[in-house]
């Protein structure tokens, strides 16, 4: 029977059947209310585009296209999915397999194998594209499934799409997206849509979240960067370039430039191959300043459309920047175990690393390399790993804490570990080297460390979540009067307000290095003078400093002057031509000597330093990895005729750095050195024979062996009886209340640490002076 005719004998005209859904839809034919059909990559890719942003054209393979295919095998795949049970590895692994297996055997209609491969001919013919998953549950504003379904790129060819189409739709039931959906509640059986998006062969690529993703602060962007594909960024298989961006401006507030030790890159038709970066190329900047900043404004400009923050990825090609996906921020929104009060850690700091996820959790460390070795860990262990790609996730609901060795704070480990609210350290570079199986240890998420032992203020995994008792703040008494001086580290202009409005005493080390590669965007400081360019240096690195002087007028700011090593200075824009290649930068031309040789940019520095001290007169010199008394010699005469040596008041200070130093501080003092501030960690990689950088060799660095102990004391004693001052910069007083004693025993005049540390500092320091004057007392 003919359906079009109207059934007998009823003369009524029948209504018009719906159209059935499309199986294909274009990106400028998406909005974000088009999840249901799109998924939600599919949805804010076609978002996009009608907003105008710079997105790679493309189309979206439809849910409804996914369930026509799945007809065939519906029944069974139900009949299987009731079966899940997520938290037996065992089982879940067994069901998943044969429901994938289901749907990689399903055969795909002609209908549908024609309309994809006509609008992947029309949208670039022969061409590379990207091919991924596109989830109805996925990227909303409660659950981003990061990276849990398969994506591709560079697929060329039509039987390589429809395989890759195939193994999207099969992605659905992986026993990592089976998990995470049973954690969030989705019990409904999965619809899948798959993008299909013209590949951009990227030299850099990223992550930029409009929000940090640690804290919620809303006035900062945290944008992270590779070489080469994306993948290395939001898989955590490399340790990215940090940056964090003030949306005031905006302006660039910090930069961590992470060690890329490789990338990917595309290799021919459809291929693609892992290339290993040498060293320099691996710590060199991936963007410039004045990119960073395009990339924030980028930022926020979805940002404004969307009305919330964003969680997006990026690459660039050929100097332009695509939008390669935007999803809401889904986590930062509940609370994560509270810290203990300052001071409440005692433990020994192990690694330390990216914080990726606040909170503090103490429990027994579990090694595993590979996500298959998951069934070994118990619930509520220390999860530590080379990196956790979405594999890991029924691995990571039971951990207690996540550390890895690799990845930065927009990585899949990252972002799931926030969503699950558990404590996550990242980018840690050791700690699978340096952790060990079974023992105890206390991850602090929001610090970035792991320390050794049970904290005693810390949740363990059982009341995650809920908040310890807490003492009444200390600091509403105000903050307790010390003996020891307590300055803090600084490096960034955008850090000084906020320091400032600290109880410090002023800045103990003020890092030149930093402060120079911001304020010069990232250019040797040698290029911009042979291209005349003098003046703008002088200008740019005065404004900078003159924004910490001033912040902290009537309080001491040492700045150390430049001490960059061949090897890093290589890594700024034309640092090729300057910068020799050593076998061994940590004790090559670096420090004072340098100064010497090459006399231009340390001239320039001082002209700065006096330009600053005209307005600013508590500004003061260090200089840096002094040898001999001969070149400090030779560096003072050049202070001395610089427009810095007719300035009266100003400090003179050296770093104690070279074992040197203990034979030679009475020299100096008669030379006009009027303080010391140790370095304890090149004091400690050169007492030792041991470079600080080298992860074989991690085990051996300490600064608190004997021998690195008693080169301290000798330092400060002989700063003593020379009458000049004594300090020491790093975080061992922080973390390290013996090492902290040790120093306050000595008769050290001053600590410096970061501004995340001066808590725990001053904590640790009031101890052991109390502890010093009672024991005096009792002596009496």
């Amino acid at each position: 029977m003919d359906p079009s005719l109207p059934p007998e004998p009823s003369l009524q005209t029948p209504e018009p059947r719906p159209a059935p859904p499309p199986s294909i839809l274009w990106f400028d034919s998406l909005s974000r209310e088009d999840v249901a059909q799109a998924g939600g990559k599919g949805a804010n890719l076609g978002e996009l585009t009608r907003a105008g942003l710079p997105v790679p054209p493309g189309f979206v393979i439809t849910a409804a296209a996914f369930h026509q295919a799945m007809e065939p095998v519906r029944a069974r795949l139900r009949e299987l999915w009731e079966q899940v049970d997520p938290d037996d590895t065992r089982s879940l692994a067994g069901v998943t397999e044969s429901l994938r297996a289901l749907v990689l055997q399903a055969p795909l209609p002609d209908w549908l194998e024609t309309a994809i491969l006509a609008a992947y001919h029309r949208l670039r013919e022969g061409a590379a594209v990207a091919v991924r998953s596109s989830a109805t549950a996925e990227d909303t504003t409660t659950t981003s499934f990061a990276g849990m379904h398969e994506s591709f790129t560079n697929v060329v060819g039509d039987d390589a799409l429809l395989g890759r189409v195939r193994a999207c739709w099969a992605s659905a039931f992986g026993p990592r997206v089976v998990a995470y959906r049973k954690a969030q509640g989705l019990t409904e059986l999965p619809e899948i849509a798959v993008v299909v998006q013209a590949m951009v062969d990227s030299t850099r690529s990223g992550v930029m979240f409009t929000v940090d993703p640690t804290t919620g602060n809303r006035r900062h962007l945290v944008i992270e960067g590779a070489f080469g594909l994306g993948e290395v960024v939001v898989g955590g298989q490399v340790e990215p370039d940090t940056h964090v961006v003030d949306r005031e401006g905006p302006r660039l507030l910090e930069t961590r430039v992470g060690v890329k030790s490789f990338q990917w890159v595309r290799d021919g038709v459809g291929r693609e191959k892992r290339e290993e970066l040498p060293p320099e190329r691996a710590r060199a900047r991936v963007l410039k300043d004045v990119e960073v900043l395009e990339l924030a404004r980028l930022g926020m400009r979805v940002e404004r459309h969307y009305g919330s923050p964003q969680d997006i990825e990026w690459a660039e090609q050929d100097g332009r920047f695509y939008l390669v996906q935007s999803r809401p921020v889904t986590t930062g929104a509940a609370a994560a175990p509270e810290a203990p009060e300052p001071g409440a850690s005692t433990g020994k700091a192990r690694v330390s690393g990216l914080g990726a996820s606040p909170g503090v959790v103490s429990g027994r460390v579990r090694v595993l390399r590979d996500a298959k070795e998951g069934s070994r860990l118990e619930a509520g262990e220390i999860l530590v790993a080379p990196m956790t790609s979405p594999d890991w996730v029924p691995t990571l609901r039971r951990a207690g804490a996540v550390v890895t060795d690799s990845g930065g704070m927009t990585c899949h480990a990252a972002i799931v570990s926030r969503e699950l609210r558990k404590p996550c350290v990242v980018g840690t570079r050791t700690a699978t080297k340096v952790l060990r199986d079974g023992e105890e240890v206390t991850v602090d998420g929001a610090a970035g460390t792991v320390r050794e032992g049970r904290v005693r203020e810390a949740p363990s995994v059982a009341v995650v979540g809920t908040p310890a008792p807490q003492a009444a703040p200390r600091e509403a008494l105000g903050p307790e009067a010390l003996g020891t001086r307590l300055y803090v580290n600084l490096a960034l202009p955008g850090q000084a307000r906020e320091a400032a409005a600290l109880p410090v005493d002023g800045v103990g080390l003020l890092r030149a290095e930093f402060m120079l590669t911001e304020a010069l965007g990232g250019v040797h400081p040698r290029k911009l003078i042979a291209e005349g360019r003098s003046r703008e240096f002088v200008e740019r690195m005065s404004q900078a400093l003159l924004t910490i002087t001033r912040a902290f007028r009537g309080r001491p700011v040492v700045y150390r002057t430049t001490d960059f090593r061949t090897n890093e200075f290589r890594g700024l824009e034309g640092g090729d031509a300057y910068e020799t290649v050593e076998a061994n930068p940590m004790i090559g031309f670096r420090g004072c000597y340098r100064y010497l040789r090459e006399p231009e940019v340390f001239q320039l520095e001082l002209e700065v330093l006096a330009r600053v001290r005209d307005e600013t007169p508590n500004l003061h010199l260090m200089i840096p990895f002094v040898r001999t008394k001969w070149e400090l010699e030779a560096c003072l005469e050049a202070v001395d005729a610089s427009p810095l040596g007719h300035h009266r008041g100003m400090e003179r200070w050296v770093m104690a750095e070279v074992p040197s130093v203990v034979y030679r501080i009475p020299e100096y003092a008669r030379m006009g050195i009027t303080g010391v501030s140790i370095g304890s960690n090149d004091l400690t990689q050169l007492m030792l024979g041991v470079d600080r950088d080298s992860e074989s060799c991690a085990e051996l660095f300490d600064e608190e062996d004997a021998a690195v102990l008693d080169a301290i004391v000798r330092i400060i004693r002989a700063s003593r009886e020379a009458g000049i001052t004594a300090s020491l910069c790093g975080q061992a007083p922080s973390n390290r209340p013996a090492f902290a004693e040790h120093l306050v025993r000595a008769g050290i005049t001053s600590v410096s640490v970061d501004p995340a540390a001066v808590g725990a500092t001053r904590a640790a320091v009031a101890a052991a002076e109390r502890r010093l004057l009672l024991e005096s007392a009792l002596r009496r």
